[in-house]
């Protein structure tokens, strides 16, 4: 039996050459916690983590490494049943009676969940080495290039939307089919010209997304999604404010042809499935790294796949592309942010990252996620605790 031996985490951080901005907050650096699971018979498997803050989410796995130590690290679900359990209260949970900590502070929900995530991607990279199969090939997937889009176009001080135009045409002639851009820091006039110069830049053919990271109530944003209809808008993705419900994107879903994405912010399956099964959410976007790691997000592929909804993970495409290719009659593919010069950690930490070309990713046929660490890399961007 493959024994959980030990557990260590590696913050790593790149700053950008300048700060962006989405509309909702300034990013000054890419930023992952590598969670590395090591095995008493050998076994090493990582596991990302986009979180923060960093420290407080490394915190947890250090506690939780002594939950779990000594579990089948094949057990993935009993792992995750451990700690998740830990997240609510339970008969003789105050004082410790089943051997376990109490119940954790709802204050650190986000971060708890988090460290859940890490922790399990690592422990499925274990089972694909232990079984020296591919994790898709585990789930009954097979190999085929998987669809990929580019996001882009955050947010600079002083740049024109011509600019933001001329950004994402280059993503398009690197050969992506489909483009993502932010939106949602201006007016919605302001904003459905940037749409509009977008579109003009790109053509007709490619796919346009627009991530909008939660910027309206209900009212402004079908008048927001009306405005730019004529643009030819793949999806509405994060459209309305963080605190609004299912049943105020079930009444924006009526209101406008333009589909809805939503999903990256949610920690289980059990919002998720509110938001498929009430809220008309056509593409299901959950983060596997954020929260819950790739045990729920098999939970929520089949979810989508029942209720027809389809899926889209956000960023990650080296783990969620094997979530993808597991799930071909339900998935639309998965999100990149171009290449090493703009999305630096995963190019840098993994050796041989997945690579695109003709607007798909090609996975390699290598044991569990195929990643292997590049430790000077890591060494050299590792964060300050």
């Amino acid at each position: 039996m493959s024994r959980i031996a030990s557990i260590k985490t590696h913050m790593i951080s790149v700053p950008k050459a300048a700060p962006v901005w989405t509309a909702h907050e300034e990013i000054r650096a890419s930023s992952l916690i590598l969670v590395e699971v090591a095995t008493e018979d050998g076994l090493v498997g990582y596991g990302e983590i986009h979180g923060a803050p960093m420290p407080r989410i490394c915190g947890w796995i250090a506690r939780f490494a002594e939950v779990i130590r000594g579990m089948d690290a094949l057990a993935n679900v009993a792992v995750w049943e451990r700690l998740f359990s830990l997240t609510s209260p339970r008969p003789g949970g105050i004082d410790g009676a089943d051997g376990l900590p109490p119940p954790l502070p709802r204050g650190e929900r986000t971060q708890v969940m988090a460290a859940i995530a890490g922790i399990d991607i690592a422990l499925w990279d274990i089972k694909g080495k232990a079984a020296g199969l591919p994790v898709y090939r585990l789930l009954g997937g097979e190999n085929r290039p998987v669809f990929t889009y580019a996001t882009g176009a955050y947010y600079r001080p002083d740049t024109s939307d011509a600019a933001y135009g001329e950004e994402m045409a280059r993503l398009v002639g690197l050969g992506y089919r489909a483009v993502k851009i932010k939106t949602g820091a201006a007016s919605r006039r302001e904003e459905a010209e940037r749409v509009g110069a977008v579109r003009r830049a790109i053509g007709d053919e490619p796919l346009l997304m627009l991530d909008m990271n939660a910027p309206y109530d209900l009212p402004d944003c079908i008048d927001f999604a009306h405005r730019v209809e004529p643009h030819r808008v793949f999806w509405l993705e994060e459209p309305l404010h963080w605190y609004l419900q299912p049943a105020d994107f079930a009444r924006l879903a009526a209101a406008t042809p333009i589909p809805l994405a939503h999903g990256e912010r949610e920690l289980t399956r059990f919002t998720v499935r509110d938001f498929v099964v009430n809220g008309g959410v056509r593409y299901v976007q959950f983060d596997a790294t954020r929260a819950a790691g790739f045990t729920e997000a098999l939970r929520i592929a089949a979810l989508a796949e029942q209720h027809g909804a389809i899926l889209a993970p956000h960023t990650a495409p080296e783990l969620h592309a094997h979530l993808v290719l597991a799930f071909p009659r339900c998935s639309f593919g998965v999100e990149s942010h171009g290449g090493p010069e703009t999305d630096p950690i995963p190019f840098g930490v993994f050796r041989d990252h997945p690579r695109l070309r003709d607007g798909h990713l090609h996975i390699a046929d290598r044991p569990g996620f195929g990643l292997e660490v590049d430790w000077d890399f890591v060494e050299a961007h590792r964060a300050p605790l």
